[in-house]
């Protein structure tokens, strides 16, 4: 199957994930509406989001640029020192930014 990328093409792929995500969601609320929330239900979803952020954030500490790492350094230094992600972020920005730019 071939989907242009023209502005009708783009816009279905859009949609389509837009779709997909809202399903996941919802089924994930559904599934979750039938498992009682003890203490290691929660401490599994505590964990989870931990586990996501590092399989996402490693492929880029190991095969990304200068600019990818300096971003994680500076936002992880930021982030412990201040404890607010807005900052933390806008530190990551920058110093991609500036690594780029020389």
């Amino acid at each position: 199957m071939h989907i242009e990328t023209t502005f009708g093409g783009t816009i279905l792929i859009i949609l389509a994930m837009a779709l997909v995500t809202l399903v996941t969601r919802w089924g994930g609320v559904f599934v979750m509406s039938f498992i009682p929330i003890g203490p290691r239900v929660q401490q599994f979803i505590s964990a989870m989001s931990g586990s996501v952020l590092v399989a996402l954030l490693a492929p880029m500490a190991v095969e990304g640029d200068a600019g990818a790492r300096m971003a994680l350094l500076s936002t992880a230094v930021v982030m412990l020192i201040w404890k607010k992600p807005l900052p933390a972020i806008s530190a990551g920005l920058i110093a991609a930014a500036l690594v780029r730019a020389m």
